[in-house]
């Protein structure tokens, strides 16, 4: 059922309860839910055992005299077509088949704009993900990221929000000290297992790489930053340094443009150092009276804001703590305006919640106490040839994105992309998942992407056979669709907004995947249990009318994770 026609019910209900209600003060919420067992109804509502105790009166009595009213109602009389009354008072309510049906004619005038919705126009959000440090390629969790951040910008984009995909380039610190040295040793000739290779050294082919290239005095260029040019110097840290960050960086971008994930800004740490913000930070702190000194550190008293100790924030030596910086980020976010911000992270980043939400809130800006938001992911574990895999060549130790898309596409960059980007958004972030590397390459209802895409393809099959004009489908009468598996495809097709906004609100973009391949069973069960090219010529143009429904929805779901709509397969 449509949102409007659910809200056309819901003033139903609140027609029928205004003579109950006359001069009482008591101004109820109607709230309409899908029942469980779908044959008791479309649509149940409690209100009247809500109500009873309030007015001294019977549940079931209440409830037949809203019934009654509703049914009553001339408004009603398109949009409902039975009611009754189950149990101690729950109402449950039949839609008529008529306005079940209206929702192909809906689909067909909106196009790539159903589902898509004004409610965030005017409010503006930010998301960071993948945010890796620039020190290796990026990793299966990195994916995970990638695919859930973008598709949950796409929903907040859906539902009318001004989005900023942001990513965190964690360029400062001890990492990046050990890359440079890494790619120092490469450059001397030295290699893993050799006595002179630095203990805490990365240890993966593209060290070579950068090495080779840092040698041959090449220049390099990251998305948005200045290039770099090698000295060839192999004594040079100072030039080693930029060259590797940036030649990673570069390395970053390829594999998000594979992903086919791109980010309207990237923001440097080091930016945060260079322009004071995170002193700034920490002197804000201390005048709001929120720090103290103790064994020579700086101590921020979080415990005030509910956590379960104090933290360092500038150790006896000098240096911040990590979490410091990342306090001066999200500063920065809330003063370019971002009221909401939300950041895709892996699960180990879970203890930093708690510190850096009680910076925000000390540091005296009024920023909320549940600032930013998160969504945490589990780890990946990757299975191939029915074993885990553990590490790659390229990487030395963990299977990078581009393996995975490689891998799952048997080298076809466009297959292996939409089968990662499905895969990494079809569970809960906060559940572990298991990437099956031959599940992604089979082509039966076993590969849950092969399956919604073969939707897709078969309905674009169906419609080859037709000889009209798809466009005059608009006009068809919708009567005819009264069998089981249609008014099953009806009823998903009209859940596809409410989808939309409940994952967009939840955090929840798995909720996109699940839809779509619920979506998908629907039409094959239809395609089996029905024929489209029927002799009757008003059957087989609502059926055509709502094969067009079906395919526009399945492409609207899967652009907004990024997953393409195949026409043949």
């Amino acid at each position: 059922m449509l949102a409007s026609q659910k809200q056309e019910i819901a003033a139903l209900f609140q027609a029928a309860l205004a003579p109950v209600l006359d001069g009482t003060g008591i101004t109820p919420s109607v709230v309409l839910e899908r029942p469980r067992d779908p044959s008791h109804g479309d649509i149940a509502c409690n209100i009247a055992m809500q109500l009873a105790k309030q007015l001294k009166m019977n549940p079931r009595e209440l409830a037949q005299k809203i019934v009654t009213a509703l049914l009553d109602n001339p408004a009603g009389k398109t949009l409902v077509d039975s009611a009754d009354i189950a149990g101690p008072g729950f109402i449950n309510l039949r839609v008529a088949a008529a306005a079940k049906q209206s929702v192909v004619k809906t689909i067909l005038a909106e196009g790539q704009a159903y589902g898509r919705s004004d409610a965030g126009a005017g409010k503006k959000v930010i998301l960071e993900f993948v945010s890796a440090n620039p020190t290796g390629p990026l990793h299966v969790g990195h994916g995970r990221q990638a695919a859930l951040g973008d598709a949950l910008a796409a929903l907040f984009d859906s539902q009318g929000y001004a989005v900023t995909r942001e990513f965190y380039y964690n360029d400062a610190g001890v990492q990046i000290a050990t890359l440079a040295n890494s790619v120092q040793a490469r450059a001397r000739g030295f290699k893993p297992d050799d006595a002179e290779w630095p203990e805490s050294a990365y240890n993966g082919d593209y060290i070579a790489d950068i090495a080779a290239d840092y040698l041959a005095g090449k220049t390099v260029s990251a998305s948005d930053g200045l290039p770099a040019t090698a000295s060839g110097n192999v004594d040079d840290l100072d030039s080693i340094r930029p060259f590797a960050v940036t030649y990673l960086r570069n390395e970053q971008d390829i594999d998000l443009q594979a992903f086919g994930v791109k980010f309207d800004n990237y923001y440097l740490e080091s930016s945060l150092y260079a322009d004071g913000k995170v002193e700034k930070a920490v002197e804000a702190l201390i005048k709001a009276g929120k720090t103290y000194e103790l064994d020579g550190a700086l101590w921020l008293r979080t415990t005030d804001y509910g956590d379960d100790k104090d933290r360092v924030m500038r150790k006896s030596e000098g240096g911040f703590t990590y979490f410091v910086p990342d306090v001066a980020y999200h500063i920065v976010k809330w003063q370019r305006g971002f009221t909401q911000a939300i950041n895709i992270q892996g699960s180990d980043h879970h203890g930093t919640i708690a510190r850096v939400r009680a910076g925000l809130q000390a540091v005296g800006l009024e920023i909320p106490q549940g600032y930013p938001d998160y969504v945490l992911h589990k780890m990946v574990t990757v299975m191939k040839d029915g074993a885990e895999v553990k590490i790659s060549k390229r990487a030395g130790s963990y299977v990078t994105v581009r393996d995975l898309i490689e891998w799952s596409g048997d080298g076809d960059i466009a297959r292996g992309r939409d089968a990662v980007r499905f895969f990494l958004i079809s569970r809960k972030a906060d559940t572990e998942f298991v990437f099956d590397v031959d599940v992604a390459l089979k082509t039966s209802d076993e590969n849950p992407v092969y399956y919604v895409q073969y939707a897709h393809a078969r309905i674009c099959r169906m419609l080859e056979q037709f000889t009209g004009e798809l466009s005059s489908l608009a006009s068809a009468d919708l009567a005819p669709l009264t069998a089981p598996t249609e008014m099953t495809l009806l009823a998903t097709l009209a859940a596809y907004p409410e989808t939309l906004a409940r994952a967009q609100s939840e955090l929840g973009p798995h909720q996109v995947a699940f839809y779509l391949r619920d979506l998908a069973a629907n039409l094959h069960s239809f395609y089996f249990a029905e024929r489209v090219l029927v002799d009757d010529e008003a059957l087989k143009l609502a059926r055509l009318a709502l094969m067009v429904a079906t395919r526009q929805v399945l492409r609207n779901g899967l652009a907004l994770i990024g997953v393409s709509a195949p026409e043949k397969m």
